[in-house]
Formats: structure tokens, C-alpha cells, sequence
């Protein structure tokens, strides 16, 4: 792609957004900000696009901010269809996502995993065994560090991990991954895609631009991930759990195997839950894939503990271990979580409800959750959803009062877990925030008890 001395107009001034108009900086384009927040809100990345030299805009879009524009580059929280853009795309600008203008200035082999469920986790773990094999690795896309701001790095590294979203797929145009998986599919984001089926086809985007000596990884136990098979135009490998596959990663019992063989024993996984275990198998396919140096890969995956926010063991005490999920913003991800335990569960729950119906809990709630502690915006629906299933239900105004509660109600072998089912937005600054807070209430709630 050229971009020396084109303009480029960026929706949205997010870490995306800024990371993006570093890059276009640095290829000669000439980027310009637009952003529907007041500038009060944007104060500290307005001041750090002021020091490069980028022209922004503040509290809307304006049609003059499109009226020059070569490309367009919707931030992935900014959808592509939004009138301003549409208009601006009639009148012969190109849009075109972040990942895809990063995609086009990448000098490394891409390794690339969407799904609605376990993204982060497979694609910590895949960094981690490549790094673990002596590689220089760099994880970027859907998460704290933009894939922008790793396609700057100089030199740059011997293979890149992305976190690909169903909002950055939207917006690809030629975007090709050497090795690319899908996780899962299941309902989430449909106030943007409309319908699960426009959802997964959005998601197999993914591969839509390999070519034959590509990889595909794909879960064989989800039938939207499988349907894409006959899509895909490289090499297809399966990952599942204690099912045989012609090609690709599967367990059986306790053993991890191949196509090729033995690979490892699953208590090799460090992680709880099985959701755990077939993200691992996706990173363990790909390395595979790969080629990496297998006693090394293992090595590595002995090593790996997970990742923060995803049934993250915070503390234990009096017999209670304290489990914080955060990133379970949606039904499917807290039906996992009260999966991997075979305990009973106090469970913190509620927040931004996405629209989704709740009723489809009650078998994973009845007979697990001996305690329902809501809080937040969907407390009223959840409780409505699930009080007939639940022993005890009680509505909490805090993170601080829901974790009293939550301590009060624990008993010796039980689990606290936080598992919102819910976004972060009524009441934290996103996710991690809203995690952080948790481990920071046990925390004190145990140092109080220790001195008491």
C-alpha cells in the first residue's frame, strides 16, 4: 500500500487510533482525527497527537473531516457503516480497517487467532511457546498493544501473535495470515453484526485471503468453526477434545496427541476448566503447524499460567479460593467459567447486559451456585432470569459490598467467583478495571483478617 503523502482520516482517537496515526506519520501520509468524544475526554491523547503533528477534531464527525480523505480508517469500536463514512466511501475514499494498513507494512510471519471466547488466553499461550523456543515474538491486535505499534518496532520480530476481533475483520481488505484459528463462535456483538450467522461469516473472514500453502486451525466440536472448512483455501487442522481428527491436535484421556503422534500429557496444561484446554490445543496446533522444536514447545507450556482477568486465582484463605474472570463479559463465557469447577461457587455477576436473555443459565447455575451476588446495571434481569435456581440471592451496590457479602457467605472448600456475564461500563472503566477492584477488595478483606 501507498501512503506517502495521502490523507488519511482516522474515526476514533483510542489507543488504536493513535497508535495507527504514529504509523501513517512515519510512512509520509498525512493522518487527521475525528472523534465523537468531547475534546475534555480525549485530553491526554489529543495533547500526544498535538506532539506529532496530527490535526484532530473533537465532539462529532464533520463532513470536512472526509472531504479530502484517500482512505478511511474506522477504529474497531466505530462501525464502518456509520452514514458520515458511508457518504465519504460513495465519494471514492477506501475503507480500510487498522489491521489492515498494519497488515500491509508487517515484515513477520502473522499468527492469528479470532473466536468469540479464549482469544486472549490461546494467544498469551502462543507467544509464550514461541518465545519459549528462543524466538523473538510480539502479541498485538485486540488487546493493550495495537498491532500499529508492533508493525513500528525495529527490528522488527522473527513472528507476530495477533488477537483478531470480529469488529478489525469487518474492515480487511487483503489481510493474510500465515497460520490463522478460530476459537468459537456463539452470540455476542449482534447489535453490530445483526445475526449469528452474519457474526461467524464475519469471523471467517479470517481466511479469506490465504492461499494454499496457508494454515487454518479450527475447532472441530463448534458447527459454525467446522462449516468453514470447505472455505478455507490452505491446510486445514482441527483441534478437539477426546475425539480423534484426520489432521491436527486432539486429546485422548490424559494424552494430548496428533496426527503425527504422542505430543504431551494434559496435565502438562496448567489452566483449569476444558474451555482452558482447547485454547491451549489451538496454540499447540499452531506451533505444530509451525514447526518449532517440540521438547522446547513443552518446556514452555509447563510454564504457562494463564493470563490476568481469566479465571485468575487471586487468593485462598480459610479454605475459600478467590477467582477473578472479569473478562467474562458475555452468557457463554460464566457458563465456562462455573464449568471448571466441581465445587460450590459464590458467584459476583452482573453489569452492562448486551441484550441477551439469561434463561439459558439456569442448568449451569442449578446445582453449582449456592450463592447469586448481583450488582450493577442487569442485576434485576439476572435475578429474575436465575432466582429459581439459585438457594440465595442478594444484590450487592459495590464491588467492595459484593465481596463482604460474597466472604460472609463462603464457606471452607467453596469458590468466590467473579464472573460478570455482564460489560464493565455502568460502573468500571472497562474490564480490567473492573478486575483489579476485585483482587484489590479480597486482598484487603484478607490483610483486615490477618491483623484482626
Amino acid at each position: 500500500m501507498q501512503l506517502q503523502g495521502k490523507n488519511v482520516t482516522i474515526v476514533g482517537l483510542g489507543r488504536t487510533g493513535l497508535a495507527l496515526a504514529r504509523l501513517l506519520k512515519a510512512q509520509g501520509a498525512h493522518p487527521f482525527v475525528t472523534e465523537a468524544r468531547s475534546a475534555e475526554a480525549v485530553a491526554g491523547a489529543a495533547g500526544e497527537l498535538s506532539a506529532l503533528g496530527v490535526p484532530c477534531e473533537t465532539g462529532g464527525h464533520t463532513r470536512e473531516a472526509f472531504a479530502r480523505a484517500d482512505y478511511i480508517a474506522p477504529s474497531p469500536g466505530v462501525p464502518p457503516d456509520l452514514p458520515v463514512i458511508a457518504e465519504a466511501a460513495r465519494g471514492g475514499a477506501r475503507v480500510l480497517g487498522e489491521a489492515e494498513i498494519a497488515f500491509t507494512l508487517c515484515r513477520s510471519p502473522i499468527l492469528a487467532v479470532t473466536g468469540t471466547n479464549g482469544k486472549t488466553t490461546a494467544t498469551e499461550a502462543l507467544r509464550a511457546l514461541i518465545a519459549g523456543c528462543g524466538a523473538t515474538v510480539d502479541l498485538a491486535g485486540n488487546n493493550a498493544r495495537p498491532f500499529s505499534e508492533a508493525v513500528l518496532a525495529d527490528p522488527p520480530p522473527q513472528y507476530t501473535v495477533l488477537e483478531i476481533s470480529s469488529y478489525q475483520l469487518e474492515t480487511i481488505r487483503s489481510f493474510r495470515p500465515w497460520i490463522g484459528a478460530v476459537l468459537n463462535v456463539t452470540p455476542d456483538h449482534l447489535a453490530r453484526h445483526g445475526t449469528i450467522e452474519a457474526y461467524a461469516a464475519v469471523k471467517a473472514r479470517l481466511f479469506a485471503h490465504q492461499r494454499a500453502d496457508d494454515i487454518a486451525v479450527l475447532n472441530a466440536h463448534d458447527p459454525r468453526v467446522a462449516a468453514m472448512a470447505p472455505h478455507c483455501p490452505g491446510d486445514v487442522w482441527w483441534i478437539a477434545l477426546d475425539q480423534p481428527v484426520e489432521r491436527g491436535v486432539w486429546t485422548d484421556g490424559d494424552v494430548i496427541c496428533s496426527h503425527e503422534g504422542f505430543l504431551a500429557h494434559t496435565s502438562d496444561v496448567r489452566l483449569p476448566g476444558r474451555h482452558n484446554l482447547i485454547n491451549v490445543l489451538a496454540a499447540l496446533a499452531m506451533t505444530r503447524a509451525a514447526g518449532f522444536a517440540w521438547d522446547t514447545v513443552i518446556e514452555a507450556l509447563r510454564a504457562f499460567r494463564g493470563v490476568e482477568h481469566r479465571i485468575e486465582h487471586v487468593a485462598s484463605r480459610d479454605g475459600v479460593d478467590f477467582y477473578n474472570d472479569s473478562k467474562a463479559t458475555n452468557i457463554d463465557s460464566l457458563r465456562v467459567a462455573l464449568a471448571s469447577f466441581d465445587r460450590p461457587v459464590v458467584l459476583i455477576a452482573g453489569g452492562q447486559g448486551k441484550g441477551a436473555s439469561y434463561d439459558g443459565l439456569r442448568p449451569d447455575v442449578a446445582g453449582r451456585v449456592k450463592r447469586l451476588i448481583t450488582l450493577g446495571e442487569d442485576a434485576h434481569a439476572l435475578e429474575a432470569a436465575l432466582g429459581e435456581v439459585t438457594p440465595a440471592m442478594e444484590r450487592a451496590c459495590d464491588m467492595a459490598d459484593a465481596v463482604k457479602r460474597a466472604v460472609k457467605a463462603a464457606r471452607p472448600g467453596d469458590v468466590v467467583l467473579l464472573s460478570p456475564a455482564c460489560a464493565s461500563f455502568d460502573m468500571f472503566t472497562d474490564f480490567e478495571h473492573r478486575g483489579r477492584v476485585f483482587k484489590t477488595c479480597v486482598n484487603e478483606w484478607i490483610m483486615e483478617t490477618a491483623t484482626s
